[in-house]
């Protein structure tokens, strides 16, 4: 970041301590336009109350905001700032706490065990919006704790079950290893319901993902046209998608060619097709639980068969 970049963030964070009369804009988040999204700058009536900067025609509002972008209220991070914590130290995370390896997060304790190394009398505290930022497993979140202690850091939560200062002896250690344990179990069970809901779609004939690109008649016109000598590179800017975020658009070629291949497979086997569908729907049906449904294999690469040998085989009579 540039001098000047560091100077508007600077100036961005004490605007942010007041709110907005104009756009009621609370502490720690920025100005918001009429739509919604975040302003480009900030709005008069707030950045004056900046006494060094009452006199300014104009602040404009910092890249890190995400100016013209579309406001998410309710996240941590303006929780963070309105508590006080100057922008450059604010780390965040959009990885899921599943996975091991989080840079932002690694670097935030890196940052802290950096200052509490410099500055070894003063008091460094680690903080977070709430518990499951640091983690889903209990045996982790209880050893990370451990860690904090053990190098001088205070671990603080603004929100959740145990807000504030985390104490490691006494009745806070107990306390912070059942909630670290209530919040291990509540991924378990946001995991099995969703999958759960997942299989009860499949079940019904719904599939997640986004729609069809290539619809029905989209491929009957690409079929009759394809049958009349045409390409598909002349066909695609004269097929346009129907619905979708690129309705209006046309479809890629690529698109269009996996959408002919996928036709030419159905054509090639329709009976394994048609048993396939009416198996799964017999099993699917009332009476049959979702056990009993198969589920895909994994695959298994067989040797190459010797041609002679395989005609030998398939000529034998079946009994």
């Amino acid at each position: 970041m540039t001098a000047p970049e560091q100077a508007l963030s600077a100036d961005a964070d004490e605007i942010e301590r007041h709110p907005c009369p104009r756009c009621t804009a609370k502490p720690g988040s920025p100005c918001r336009s009429r739509s919604g999204a975040v302003a480009g700058a900030y709005h008069t009536g707030r950045f004056t109350k900046v006494p060094r900067l009452s006199k300014l025609l104009r602040v404009a509002t910092p890249a890190d905001r995400g100016p013209g972008q579309p406001w998410r209220p309710g996240t941590p991070v303006p929780a963070l700032a309105a508590h006080g914590i100057p922008r450059d130290k604010i780390f965040s995370e959009k990885i899921s706490t599943r996975i091991r390896v989080r840079p932002q997060f690694e670097a935030a304790l890196t940052l802290a065990r950096q200052i509490k190394a410099h500055a070894p009398h003063c008091r460094v505290i680690f903080t977070v919006y709430e518990m499951k930022r640091l983690g889903r497993d209990a045996a982790e979140l209880t050893a990370l704790a451990d860690h904090l202690t053990a190098h001088g850091l205070v671990l603080e939560m603004l929100a959740g079950p145990l807000p504030g200062m985390y104490d490691p002896s006494g009745p806070g250690r107990l306390l912070f290893a059942f909630f670290a344990a209530m919040a291990e179990t509540e991924r378990e069970n946001i995991r099995e319901s969703t999958l759960e809901g997942l299989d009860a779609a499949a079940r019904k004939g719904r599939h997640g993902g986004r729609p069809q690109v290539i619809t029905d008649d989209m491929l009957h016109t690409v079929l009759r046209r394809r049958a009349a000598g045409e390409s598909v590179e002349v066909i695609a800017p004269d097929v346009i998608i129907g619905t979708g975020k690129r309705k209006g658009q046309n479809p890629s070629v690529s698109s269009i060619y996996r959408a002919l291949a996928e036709h030419e497979k159905a054509q090639a086997y329709p009976e394994a097709v048609e048993q396939a569908h009416a198996d799964f729907a017999a099993m699917a049906g009332p009476g049959h639980p979702a056990d009993d449904i198969p589920r895909p294999r994994p695959a298994r690469v067989h040797q190459r068969v010797n041609a002679e040998l395989r005609d030998r085989l398939q000529s034998q009579e079946q009994p």
